[in-house]
């Protein structure tokens, strides 16, 4: 036996492992994408109140909001390329502390906000922010961590980050919508303070010593085969965000379609989606790591979405208990996000690895702006249910052909350039 005799036990590799898990630098991430959803969910849940407090008719509390919910995605999709690109040029870390300090201020000036031009050019900003937050810190994590457990690393922070619109709900339903920007604000900047001691990753370190072209956005549309890998790595993930986008967020106009006399909270609705959401993103790291697959666990999760959203659209519940459990399941059953941002980041070497995580997840959620259009142009053809229905079916077979296409990544060694 090695060592005189005394054999390794499990116990001790396991407790090595949770020491990884639990580095400063993974706890950072956690709690960074936690404020991240907070902030970025927040605007759905107090879209009702909010509106109403700038005297905004009922009339159009849908299409002005509809309006500022592509604000803020139009500047998140800014954003991802901004941020992905410094985050290659000059580190994660840059980015962590930039982007945060940006959502942070913009959300604190949204609680003092007077009219509709205020309010969406402060979700555009806030947008911009909100868009560094997740690429980089799940780029962070992929990176200093080892191969063989970064799954359950970046399954970890998203499964604590989604959690904040948890924390958004209740914050909104027991104080002013204003209040509730000015938590979100003020807890940003208490993470800064929390980020002087995280370390930069070795493999960006390492590759910084070089002489290597880093953060090239246009790298990405210079080679047939890795503009390819780039559109597929979006395509895994918009059934997540058309579910979250239209499904969630217009969960009140979609609870009066199936027939449901009380009507729908729109915070509830989020709040249950994301703790299914969370519950999911665990779930699925810790399924990718059983089967040692990527895309055999994503298939399995965009399968299990298709079911769900059937589920959802064509059942006829009268009870709001019902609805909102479906909510949650519907969550869960999107509750991939972490391994499809993780997928991201596993595809391309290190010197487009933050360009690349932090833009594809920004440019599915920035896909709202187009869903959000071909939506209401179906409803007005084959209604609410019907429009759904087709949206679905078409990000499903994307995503599936997306898969099916793509290079498996599971403990791949990230330590490359492209």
């Amino acid at each position: 036996m090695p060592h005189g005799g005394i054999k390794q036990s499990p116990f001790m590799i396991n407790k090595s492992v949770a020491r990884s898990l639990f580095s400063i630098p993974v706890i950072v991430a956690a709690l960074g994408y936690f404020v991240d959803i907070y902030d970025l969910l927040l605007f759905s849940i107090v879209r009702v109140p909010s509106l109403h407090a700038l005297q905004v008719p009922d009339d159009q509390l849908l299409s002005k909001g509809i309006y500022l919910i592509n604000m803020q995605m139009a500047g998140m999709l800014i954003g991802g390329i901004f941020w992905g690109i410094l985050g290659d040029k000059k580190g994660r870390l840059s980015v962590l502390f930039g982007s945060i300090l940006l959502y942070s201020a913009a959300n604190i000036a949204n609680g003092f906000v007077t009219n509709i031009d205020q309010y969406a050019l402060l979700r555009f900003i806030a947008g911009i922010g909100l868009a560094g937050e997740l690429g980089a810190g799940i780029t962070l994590v992929a990176e200093v961590l080892p191969k063989e457990i970064r799954g359950y690393g970046t399954s970890l922070v998203a499964s604590v980050g989604v959690l904040g619109a948890v924390l958004a709900y209740f914050i909104a339903d027991m104080y002013d919508w204003r209040i509730a920007y000015f938590i979100g604000g003020g807890l940003g900047l208490a993470l800064l303070v929390l980020r002087f001691n995280v370390f930069e990753s070795g493999i960006f370190k390492h590759i910084k010593e070089k002489n290597t072209s880093r953060g090239n956005f246009f790298m990405l549309f210079t080679s047939k085969k890795r503009l390819l890998k780039y559109l597929r790595c979006i395509m895994i993930g918009l059934p997540i965000w058309f579910v979250i986008g239209i499904l969630i967020t217009f969960s009140p106009e979609f609870g009066k379609a199936i027939g449901l006399t009380e009507p729908v909270n729109a915070g509830k609705a989020v709040m249950f989606s994301y703790i299914g959401l969370s519950l999911g993103d665990m779930s699925s790291g810790i399924l990718s790591q059983m089967l040692k697959s990527r895309r055999k666990t994503v298939a399995i999760f965009v399968l299990l979405t298709c079911g769900i959203v059937a589920i959802y659209l064509l059942q006829r519940t009268q009870s709001l208990a019902v609805f909102y459990g479906l909510c949650l399941l519907l969550g869960f059953a999107i509750g991939y996000w972490a391994l499809f941002v993780t997928i991201g980041a596993e595809q391309f070497g290190t010197n487009m690895r933050a360009t690349v995580a932090t833009t594809v997840p920004n440019f599915v959620r920035g896909s709202v702006n187009l869903f959000t259009p071909l939506f209401l142009l179906g409803t007005a053809h084959v209604g609410v249910l019907g429009s759904a229905g087709l949206i679905l079916a078409g990000t499903a077979l994307l995503a599936l052909w997306a898969v099916w296409k793509m290079e498996e990544t599971f403990g791949k060694d990230l330590d490359y350039i492209e």
